[in-house]
């Protein structure tokens, strides 16, 4: 098969997708805050940022989903009474000039916090994160440095693997365990006082 060359963007065709968009696109180190939004902006995929790199996130599985939905529904029950607002993923949380997270499900103590921007949250009291198969050490060990450096005082990691939700309260600079919580637990917050999670409810039916 022949390739042509189209002269507005200077490539040949057919080419692999890949190989277009990495001529189109920044090169992975060089893309600015503006660029990242702009691109996350015109897609629902999750996509991370860090000091100039982007990250695609895989796409999360009907597991995920589900346990997601079901801490959603008891945060929310619990938060939007007390004049609190809950969300969930995909939001833009600006952990610094440079550096984006999209966490599973972000809440703030006050639904009027100034923090709560519409293209994206500036802070939160309180994010969760579900644990991806393909990397687990992103959410046990990358993002709670990044959510501590944005100085969020709550952070819960719930694994589907091993059944357990962890909830670590910022103490300092980092992060210390106020609670591992197996199936069968009420998995409490540090934060939240009063609230609880039945886990095995979190997790559905073995």
């Amino acid at each position: 098969m022949n390739t042509t060359i189209n002269t507005a963007v200077g490539f040949r065709f057919p080419m692999p997708w890949k190989d277009a968009l990495e001529q189109i696109l920044p090169a992975q180190g060089s893309w600015t805050d503006e660029q990242y939004l702009l691109l996350t902006d015109h897609t629902r995929l999750p996509v991370e940022f860090t000091d100039g790199f982007v990250e695609l996130l895989p796409m999360p599985s009907d597991k995920h989903q589900s346990i997601l939905k079901r801490l959603l529904m008891a945060f929310d029950a619990f938060i939007s009474p007390r004049g609190g607002e809950v969300l969930f993923a995909p939001l833009r949380l600006r952990i610094r000039e440079g550096k984006y997270r999209e966490p599973d499900l972000l809440l703030l103590l006050s639904a009027g916090d100034p923090r709560r921007e519409d293209r994206c949250w500036l802070g939160a009291d309180l994010v969760l994160e579900i644990v991806s198969s393909d990397d687990k050490k992103r959410d046990t060990v990358d993002k709670p440095a990044g959510y501590a450096e944005a100085g969020i005082p709550e952070y819960w990691i719930v694994d589907p693997e091993s059944e357990t939700i962890m909830v670590l309260e910022l103490k300092g600079d980092g992060y210390a365990e106020a609670g591992r919580f197996a199936r069968g637990d009420l998995a409490a917050s540090a934060l939240l006082r009063g609230f609880s999670v039945d886990t095995s409810s979190v997790f559905g039916p073995r």
